[in-house]
């Protein structure tokens, strides 16, 4: 097989919360008409997943590519058996539903997924003043949550957060949590699709749940949350590989990294690990075994591992997803001076989630 940048096919979902900022903040094009959500980079959900849309692997799904080329793709010892990093442009015009989303413990007493769902958010557009809510507040019980929770009266037993562009907030499976109204932001996850929710109201259409399964659904959620998780945004720590890139690290943990890279000329990008590249700026061209692929405004194209290095070419400002070598990213930071407490914010740059 001979490798190249792999350009995917998103999925785009309507949900009611959804607007047109992907499209008018962000500036990418060809949207569907009406509300647009969420746009999947990288989906290896069944009924949602990527294809390939370039080169001699288009029509080609992403599935069928990580189970024929597992380590090829996403990298040495990688056995599947799903693309590990889904990523998302979500468009919160609207408020998300209070949910959460369980780990992999939990998931799979419940049989609901095989792993659990971890998440970061990469805030790319706030307005001023705006919140998010995550976390409970210290002393409220189970009992206490369910009662405000079933009477809408979230702010009293949750944090509100004041975000900004260029945060990142680490949000691990069984943080209870919402974002929005004007918020636009670069979410990257562990590939999974399970959810809880608290709300009295279908995210997917705003129809009417009624009161016995509101009630059903926030037992499930209170089964699954974990009332001691927090999160904070927290500001990228930045180390300047090259003279004229800038690598920012957003996040890190045992499911994903987050980078966002400034690069004034020319960047060589070592690639060992599958990575999703997400444009944030002007278009550039991306150079690897050959190939050229010009990267517009808001699209996203996956480097396979066997690559082994690719060139991006031009002023640009990227984001760049994958699944971390957590001991070689730590090293390569306290390196560059990053104190203790400044790897800790990042998210579990020591892996101590539950796989």
């Amino acid at each position: 097989m001979r490798w190249y940048p792999l350009k995917l096919t998103s999925f785009y979902a309507p949900h009611v919360f959804g607007g047109r900022q992907i499209e008018q903040v962000l500036g990418r094009q060809g949207l569907p008409e009406g509300r647009v959500a969420e746009s999947w980079e990288s989906s290896d959900i069944e009924g949602k997943g990527a294809r390939v849309t370039n080169g001699e692997l288009a029509g080609q799904s992403l599935h069928a590519l990580v189970e024929q080329y597992p380590e090829a793709l996403v990298g040495e010892d990688f056995d599947g058996p799903h693309f590990p990093v889904l990523a998302k442009f979500i468009d919160a015009t609207g408020m998300l539903p209070v949910h959460l989303h369980a780990n992999g413990p939990t998931a799979r007493r419940k049989g609901t997924w095989s792993h659990g769902k971890t998440e970061a958010w990469h805030i790319l557009h706030a307005a001023p003043g705006a919140t998010l809510l995550a976390g409970v507040k210290e002393g409220v019980d189970r009992d206490t949550l369910r009662t405000a929770l079933l009477e809408d009266r979230f702010d009293d037993v949750m944090h509100r957060i004041e975000i900004r562009p260029g945060d990142t907030l680490y949000v691990q499976a069984g943080l209870l949590h919402s974002f929005g109204p004007e918020t636009l932001l670069y979410e990257v996850q562990q590939q999974a699709d399970h959810q809880q929710h608290a709300m009295s109201w279908q995210m997917e259409d705003g129809s009417e749940i009624s009161h016995a399964q509101r009630q059903a659904n926030i037992e499930a959620l209170l089964e699954e949350i974990d009332l001691s998780l927090q999160t904070t945004p927290s500001t990228p720590l930045s180390v300047h590989e090259a003279a004229g890139v800038e690598r920012r690290f957003c996040c890190a943990g045992p499911f994903f990294a987050l980078e966002r890279v400034l690069i004034d000329t020319v960047y060589i990008r070592s690639i060992d690990r599958a990575t999703l590249v997400s444009n944030l700026g002007a278009p550039f061209t991306l150079h690897a075994n050959g190939e050229a692929v010009l990267l517009e405004r808001g699209e996203s194209v996956l480097l396979p591992a066997a690559l082994g290095e690719a060139t991006l070419e031009g002023r640009a400002d990227v984001l760049m997803s994958y699944v971390p070598d957590l001991q070689a990213l730590k090293a390569l930071l306290e390196d560059a001076g990053a104190t203790a407490d400044e790897l800790e914010r990042l998210g579990d740059i020591d892996g101590t989630e539950p796989l």
